[in-house]
């Protein structure tokens, strides 16, 4: 998933990577900075290295391999990994013994025993910090076995054991025998919520999520009849389709999930197997054996990265993270220095991703009169012309470590692909999409007078763009290349029959050649991007994204449905970490209604929609006016609302409300709050139930904040919160801890023994199973809070005008779950907030800021390209049936004038709103529509090859 990313970054004309270097200092004042820099020695001159690998091959030392977490060794030169960017290696000073052989085969010259480092400067306008955090180091949890047992693992080590480049090649083995086990564990939070045995008392975040994940994975590997058991204390899905996942890791692969804390790890000296020791959910003691136990350790900052913060005047947390606001998630206590990633708390990969983008445009914003005066412009690469050209194809296979050649023997079907026509050149890589090999493919299109290319190797989804710019860089059209998707479509479905793999690699192989034979050069429409923007929902969100293009000198435009900005946050009292919302709310109302480049509009909709990426043309409708808008890019962020219950006697006693309706009785400071002697909170009110399978995310923190709340009004007050699973995620789990000392009583209910609320002889009661007690409780309260789901707005309309996804829970979809949480799949729009997932007010913050950075990429270029593969009429064939105009999900197709001069009312097709889906194309009764790039010939050409094999 990463590798594509490391390329671009890798060959990014205005990054400077410096790496194997740390920052000494950051001196001057936001806008002028200076970075001192301390580079250690490599003992090798990267700009001379090429990375080929012969000095590591006679290296005859070996050392621990830390890459793989010491499950592997590696040589005294080495590179982190296959896919190491920039692509150079290091001698070990500990490890070499100085024997000289690198030197000697070192045709590059690029050793350097008497390198010594160095120190630079670099002269900067803001900066970001990223360092990231480390894993925790279990070795002092003696009780279970880590230091003693080779098969107990912690999950980085269990990720390289699964990794297809790790030491097992991705073959699930017990690290002491190599056996293949019947038996794993994961225990989790080792290292996390635990203020014992360790300092850290935050949960990590990413564990639960992970353990899941290598459960699944670990199946897949050894087949599902391995037992796999996670030893938890709450399960924590709390991100988008997570619950779902967990849902499936249950029901679909028959993971067992016990909810109990592992006492102790034994190991039998006669069979190895590991003794896991622990009480059960009716406090009996059990014991049960496995062949491998994976110790779920949590995230940490480093001593080094603490020592970083102290040298640039950064103050953390007490968790030692960055300290940062809920209102500026990306700020540090240092102005012009910002922070993303998990050094601003414990957070999975999407929420980093958003998180980066967030300090980007905050350093954006710091910068945007600087904009484009210290970048470097590419120079353009002159196109070679093919056209009537002998094709002349070449064909690299990959082997992606052993992700493919695990199964697909790659050698035999490179040489395979040397038999079919046209094929020039043929090779195999390790990693084709490595940016070594990139360069290299570079190089041998040139030598070779390549003038096709077909790549066998994984998905198009997230590598094609990567080649298609190595094509650009060695001068040919993007669209002369093709990918056979031998990974995805071939080795990770025919694991159990590789010789059938292989069979079917070069037929995929064959069809490309077929393929990309008969493709030709294709042009890509440049547009004029409009530089103004329109924001869609005024909550915390879209008022940021708003205030963040506006502060960069857009014209933004932001619609909102009701009669006033501010949306959710309206009706909240304040954040985790104590910050009054309504406080902020307010001056950021005043700022968004009185900045210059921003045009509000109140009690207002968008009624339709029409354009394409830089020209968007929008109706916004404010009661019976209508008025046209032009803009370049859009960003959705219109927000959720919470469930209206429909249980718990929700609606027939004026003590049983919502969440959202305590806090604004806390608002309004309620004095009957201090009067209240008695308070039941109840969790998942319409939430990870089979009509909405997702965790709203924010509840558990709202809750046990407001339970803390009426502690503080009412100290003698009896606080009761029945949950399911506590989800105070990263360092709101301090909130949870706080709760338990405070005297709040935490009472565990499951679904299928839900809480049963009464109201009777004017009392409110509430019963539910205590498994402590095991018994059945009865509590009468004064009020009872119930923590109702979040749900999705009707966003129905604006998917349709802008081309957009909603998924089965009715929220937008994004682009990439990972690498694209504000992006859409539709260029030029964004998206932020609720709209795409329920968060807390410092992520949705983050996320507005973060599709503010993205539509900025659109709206800085000031132009865009659509793509070349698009659907074409041919009007002589057209009988104007309009089906392709029913049928375009894109409103691409239409029909032209009566009063045209030629083919009057025949269909035509903008290229510009055509995604290339070819569902016209297939569609089309007469055969006038040709899909460029994957024309009719082509098809048929990848066809008759397929039969070949028959």
């Amino acid at each position: 998933m990463i590798s594509p990313v490391l390329v671009e970054v890798g060959r990014h004309i205005n990054i400077n990577i410096i790496a194997n270097a740390e920052v000494a200092s950051v001196d001057g004042e936001p806008g002028n900075f200076n970075v001192s820099l301390r580079s250690y020695p490599r003992f090798i001159d990267a700009d001379k290295c090429t990375g080929c690998g012969q000095c590591a091959q006679v290296c005859p030392i070996r050392g621990t391999d830390t890459f793989n977490q010491g499950l592997s060794k590696k040589a005294a030169i080495y590179i982190q990994y296959a896919q190491s960017v920039p692509l150079s290696y290091t001698i070990d000073p500990e490890l070499c013994i100085g024997c000289g052989l690198c030197e000697k085969v070192c045709l590059a010259e690029a050793i350097c025993y008497d390198d010594a480092g160095e120190t630079s400067s670099v002269d900067a306008g803001a900066v970001i910090l990223a360092p990231g955090t480390t894993a925790y180091n279990p070795s002092g949890l003696d009780f279970y076995g880590y230091d003693q047992s080779p098969d107990v693992v912690t999950s980085l080590e269990f990720e390289r054991i699964l990794s297809a480049s790790g030491p097992f090649l991705g073959h699930v083995q017990r690290p002491s025998d190599l056996r293949l086990p019947k038996k794993i564990a994961w225990l989790q939070c080792v290292g996390s919520r635990d203020i014992n045995r360790c300092d850290n008392s935050y949960c990590s975040s990413v564990c639960c999520m992970y353990a899941i994940k290598q459960t699944v994975i670990a199946k897949e590997h050894a087949g599902e009849d391995l037992d796999c058991a996670v030893f938890y204390m709450d399960m924590r899905t709390h991100g988008k389709e997570f619950e779902r996942y967990y849902n499936s890791a249950k029901d679909n692969h028959g993971v067992r999930f016990v909810k109990a804390r592992v006492h102790t790890i034994d190991t039998d000296e006669q069979t190895g197997e590991l003794n896991l020791r622990y009480a059960d959910a009716d406090g009996g003691i059990q014991v049960e054996n496995f062949d491998m136990v994976v110790l779920s350790v949590g995230l940490e900052v480093s001593p080094e990265v603490v020592e970083l913060a102290r040298r640039l005047n950064i103050d953390l947390t007490d968790s030692h993270f960055a300290q940062t606001g809920a209102f500026t998630p990306v700020d540090t206590s240092r102005e012009g220095v910002y922070v993303c990633g998990a050094f601003q708390g414990p957070k999975d990969i999407p929420q980093s991703v958003v998180d980066a983008s967030a300090a980007a445009s905050a350093a954006g914003e710091l910068l945007s009169d600087a904009r484009f005066t210290n970048t470097v412009k590419k120079e353009a690469v002159p196109q070679t012309n093919v056209t009537g050209q002998r094709p002349r194809i070449g064909v690299f296979v990959c082997k992606c470590g052993s992700n493919i050649a695990g199964v697909v023997d790659v050698p035999s079907v490179a040489e395979y692909a040397k038999t079919l026509p046209y094929v020039e050149y043929v090779e195999d890589n390790l990693y084709t999409c490595s940016q070594d090999t990139q360069e290299i493919m570079t190089e041998v299109i040139k030598e070779k007078n390549l003038n096709r290319v077909v790549v066998a190797s994984c998905t198009p989804k997230t590598h094609e763009a990567v080649f298609q710019e190595t094509l650009v860089n060695a001068g040919l059209n993007k669209y002369l290349f093709q990918m056979a998707n031998i990974r995805n479509q071939d080795s990770w479905v025919h694991r159990n029959n590789p010789d059938l793999a292989s069979e079917k690699a070069k037929d995929l192989v064959r069809m490309a050649v077929a393929h990309v034979g008969l493709s030709q050069p294709l042009d890509e429409a440049r547009l004029d991007v409009n530089q103004a923007v329109l924001v869609v929902g005024g909550g915390i969100s879209g008022m940021t994204a708003a205030k963040s293009l506006a502060d960069q000198g857009y014209e933004t435009h932001l619609v909102e449905t009701s009669g006033a900005l501010g949306g959710q946050a309206c009706n909240l009292f304040k954040t985790a970490d104590g910050s009054d919302v309504q406080k902020y709310l307010s001056a950021a109302v005043d700022e968004i209604a009185n900045h210059p480049h921003i045009t509000v509009h109140l009690n207002s909709e968008i009624s339709d929609a029409t354009g394409f990426i830089g020209n968007f043309k929008s109706m916004i409708r404010t009661g019976d006016q209508e008025t046209e808008l032009e803009h370049g890019v859009a960003i959705m962020a219109t927000g959720a609302k919470p469930l209206v219950p429909d249980e718990y006697a929700y609606g027939t006693d004026k003590r049983i409300l919502t969440s959202l309706e305590l806090d604004r009785r806390f608002i309004d400071d309620d004095p009957a709050l201090k009067e209240t002697n008695s308070a039941v909170f109840i969790q998942c009110v319409g939430s990870r139930e089979e009509k909405r399978p997702y965790c709203s995310r924010v509840c558990c923190t709202h809750s046990i904040d407001n339970a803390l709340e009426l502690k503080k009004k009412n100290p003698d007050m009896n606080v009761y919160i029945l949950y399911r699973d506590i989800r105070t995620y990263g360092e709101r789990e301090l909130l949870y801890q706080k709760a338990r000392k405070a005297g709040i009583i935490f009472i565990q209910y499951d679904l299928d023994n839900k809480p049963e609320v009464s109201v009777a002889d004017g009392k409110v009661v509430v019963k539910v199973k205590d498994h402590v007690l095991d018994s059945t409780l009865a509590i009468t309260t004064d009020m009872l809070v119930l923590a109702s789901a979040i749900v999705a707005n009707d966003n129905s309309k604006l998917a349709y005008f802008f081309k957009l996804s909603l998924n089965d829970d009715g929220m937008f979809a994004e682009k990439h779950a990972k690498l694209g949480p504000s992006d859409f799949a539709s260029d030029g729009v964004y998206l932020c907030g609720m709209a795409h997932y329920p968060k807390p007010v410092d992520e949705a913050v983050a996320q507005g800021k973060a599709a503010a950075s993205r539509a900025v990429r659109v709206l800085a270029a000031k132009v865009a390209y659509a793509t070349g593969t698009v659907a074409q009429v041919q009007p002589q064939l057209c009988a104007m049936c309009g089906v392709c105009v029913s049928v375009c999900p894109y409103s691409a197709p239409f029909f032209r004038g009566a009063d045209e001069r030629f083919f009057p009312g025949r269909a035509e097709i903008n290229p510009v709103l055509c995604k290339g889906c070819g569902l016209c194309a297939a569609s089309c009764r007469s055969g006038a529509i040709r899909l460029k790039g994957f024309d009719t010939e082509q098809i048929f050409a990848e066809l008759t090859a397929l039969n070949e094999a028959c």
